[in-house]
């Protein structure tokens, strides 16, 4: 049975631990009527000539210690994206839009129709949406039911709460990406055994495994703008519309649209995952050349822009109120 978002960060809490400032609860029987309790009467330490002056905790906290309490944000991330059921539908939704559209053209092609793979290279490209979605709910959910500032007592290192949520959406969805992309694949080659769908070349593999990696900057991209804005509504509006019809829009103005659109992060992502894409040719001006960027340098562009994005939301989140 899944859980609320509610009861999601309570097990969050749980796994985290309530850190130094938690204070034990009073005994049932401690109550103001309650007479004098049997036995010798603890001094405090602080009381007696013998005690020893308490160690002065260190500045610099060790390795080890920040390892095993990131840890632990991970687990808590994990339990919470787990228990809640719009991950789960998104996933489902995810793997759909891309094994139903490669199944369909892999159905559909016909011997004289050219290389399948320019047909199916870049259908990993449509369930980014969804990825977004899962991302933006996964770090807007604790604004929208308050439980945000639970998560912040029991773990008061935002940046570590931010960075942890960043992993773990990202590996959820990278693993989305390679639940989808590989049965698309097969599926393709069987409803089409004419059509050569080998995975012959780093740049078939790049069109299949690749959508991991896209998913997991699409996620970044994600969770940077929900905890950035705060408002699902706001961040899903933003995204969506800048991955359905922003970039496109840009793309066709006359003269801004040729020298913005190799610059547009989910255009390179595409371009990633697009087989048949060529290196720019080095000889001409790098302003001069349309696309800027071959397949890796698109990703590893676009995974930079992801990362400001996460980086400016850890920033503004360090100095606002919860």
């Amino acid at each position: 049975m899944t859980a609320t978002v509610p009861e999601a960060r309570a097990q969050t809490a749980a796994v985290v631990g309530a850190g130094p400032a938690a204070v034990a609860a009073p005994s049932a029987g401690a109550g103001p009527g309650a007479g004098p309790v049997a036995g010798p009467v603890a001094t405090p330490d602080a009381a007696r000539p013998d005690a020893a002056a308490p160690s002065r905790p260190s500045s610099v906290p060790l390795p080890a210690g920040t390892l095993r309490r990131f840890g632990r944000l991970l687990a808590a991330e994990r339990i919470t994206l787990a228990s809640t059921r719009s991950p789960w539908w998104c996933a489902v939704v995810a793997v759909a839009l891309l094994v139903g559209p490669t199944a369909l053209v892999a159905a559909v092609h016909e011997p004289g129709d050219g290389p399948v793979w320019a047909s199916i290279g870049g259908l990993g490209a449509l369930p980014m949406m969804v990825v977004a979605v899962l991302a933006v709910l996964a770090a807007t959910g604790e604004y929208r039911f308050g439980t945000v500032r639970t998560g912040f007592l029991a773990a008061p290192d935002r940046t570590s709460s931010i960075l942890a949520k960043a992993v773990v959406v990202a590996a959820a969805s990278a693993a989305i990406g390679l639940v989808a992309a590989f049965p698309a694949w097969g599926l393709a080659r069987l409803l089409a055994p004419h059509a050569d769908l080998a995975l012959a070349s780093g740049a078939h593999w790049r069109a299949v495994a690749g959508v991991a990696l896209v998913y997991a900057v699409v996620a970044v991209f994600g969770v940077g703008t929900g905890v950035l804005l705060r408002h699902g509504g706001g961040a899903l509006t933003l995204l969506l519309v800048l991955m359905t019809v922003g970039e496109g829009v840009v793309s066709v103005l006359p003269v801004v649209g040729p020298a913005v659109t190799p610059w547009l992060p989910f255009t390179n992502l595409t371009r990633f995952l697009t087989v048949g894409v060529v290196e720019p040719n080095p000889a001409r001006s790098f302003f001069g050349e349309r696309e800027l960027f071959g397949p890796w340098p698109a990703l590893g562009y676009a995974a930079l822009l992801a990362l400001v994005v996460l980086a400016l939301a850890v920033v503004v989140t360090r100095r606002r109120d919860a």
